[in-house]
């Protein structure tokens, strides 16, 4: 690979509220976010990349820096709307924001040294904008967000800011997000509180298929087996493994960080399919689906052929609210709407940022046990959610209700109220 050309520098340019082309027609004017910044090279005019403050009512706007040659400025959009209704949602005291790099996260791998220059061009960029929070997101890590957290500390000549970034290594002081897999802990607390509120559908004996086998993925997989569950289909950007009788965890999970990935993957095999063919793995039946890799993978073109009774959604808006309404009322397939399931990693970051800012938080916490403390609020935040969205359905007399319909509200509603819940 030829080396990226970096420039010298990012230019801000902040882009006017006007819709763009795929939204034109919209009237939904209070998804507009407080605004849209695009980074370019200030020489060629170059796009590098954008950073979308969609809601700072409740705070700062948190949010991860996602790495991708194809993400617009659209993908960042829904993704910081997404992380608005996160933070409502789990009453945290922050509001939503997201940011991305044009570029291929792969490339880095064989230069270290690009991704840190990169990453420092994108520092002194993000510090001009103080309503963000930065985090890691596909693309980037806990690294990544030391280096902008350390260079934000000689800005602002102290450590004890809540600037960010959030996600930073624990030995750094920071909440090992993906090692304690507490995005995979709400996941997994949102099937336990379906089994208790659903009788005819237990985690036991469950076949499970997991799109996106990544920190996300393998952690999911690990807590349902652990459960009783059957983990039949995993994949990752190599290839799509299936097996009616069941797929080696323990193995899947030794191999998923090496080169070559799942293809390594040795027990038996019924199906395998290539990097061209890795979406056909959603259609595997199952009991459980849990896509956890990029937007939109289950849309129009596969919803008639989706197979399973439960969508996890580990991924950030992994389809949307027709498919979702499709799927609900005629193959009755429920989808737990990812801002209300998926927010373990976002419950970390701002537990980090408490502690960074709050030394008698700190105290608490240490005390307690930070990983303790964590997956109790994490699976309370998930469960009292889930089930208060469970009963909003329940309730309805409209036969039509579908579950991002009354997630929806419940994150509207405290957003827009005066009180804001903090349940830190």
């Amino acid at each position: 690979m030829t080396p990226l050309k970096l420039p010298g520098a990012f230019d801000l340019e902040i882009l006017p509220d006007a819709k763009s082309p795929s939204e034109r027609f919209s009237s939904s004017d209070e998804n507009t976010p407080e605004q849209k910044i695009r980074l370019s090279d200030p020489e060629t005019g170059q796009a590098w990349g954008f950073v979308v403050i969609d809601n700072t009512v409740r705070g700062p706007g948190l949010g991860g820096i996602r790495m991708a040659p194809d993400l617009t400025l659209l993908e960042v959009s829904r993704l910081a709307r997404a992380m608005t209704l996160k933070n409502s949602a789990a009453c945290l005291p922050l509001g939503g924001g997201k940011s991305g790099l044009t570029v291929d996260p792969y490339f880095f791998q064989s230069h270290p040294h690009l991704k840190r220059k990169l990453i420092s061009l994108f520092t002194d960029a993000l510090f001009k904008i103080d309503s963000y929070i930065p985090a890691p997101d596909m693309g980037t890590n806990e690294i990544d967000i030391q280096q902008i957290y350390e260079k934000f500390s000689e800005k602002l000549g102290t450590f004890n800011h809540m600037r960010g970034g959030a996600g930073r290594p624990p030995e750094k002081g920071g909440i090992p997000i993906d090692d304690w897999g507490l995005t995979a802990h709400g996941l997994f607390a949102a099937a336990r509180t379906m089994e208790t509120l659903q009788g005819g559908f237990p985690i036991k004996n469950a076949r499970v298929v997991i799109q996106g086998y990544g920190n996300v993925g393998s952690w999911t997989a690990t807590k349902l087996q652990g459960a009783g569950a059957v983990i039949v289909g995993a994949s990752d950007i190599h290839v799509a493994l299936w097996n009616p009788t069941g797929l080696n965890v323990e193995e899947l999970n030794r191999i998923r960080k090496d080169s070559l990935g799942l293809q390594r993957y040795s027990g038996p095999v019924d199906k395998r399919f290539g990097p061209d063919k890795l979406d056909w793995l959603l259609e595997a039946p199952c009991e459980i689906l849990v896509p956890a890799a990029r937007p939109d993978c289950i849309n129009a073109k596969n919803a008639d052929r989706i197979d399973c009774k439960m969508i996890l959604q580990g991924a950030n808006t992994p389809s949307n609210k027709m498919t979702e309404y499709y799927l609900q009322n005629q193959r009755k397939i429920l989808s737990l709407s990812d801002f209300i399931v998926n927010v373990g990693g976002v419950i970390g970051c701002a537990v980090e940022l408490k502690m960074t800012g709050d030394l008698d938080f700190k105290d608490k916490m240490l005390k307690k046990g930070p990983q303790i403390y964590l997956e109790e609020l994490i699976a309370n935040t998930v469960s009292k959610n889930v089930t208060e969205v469970h009963n909003r359905m329940t309730a309805q007399k409209q036969k039509d209700v579908i579950f991002r319909n009354e997630a929806l509200n419940l994150a509207q509603e405290r957003l827009s109220s005066p009180i804001k819940e903090d349940w830190l």
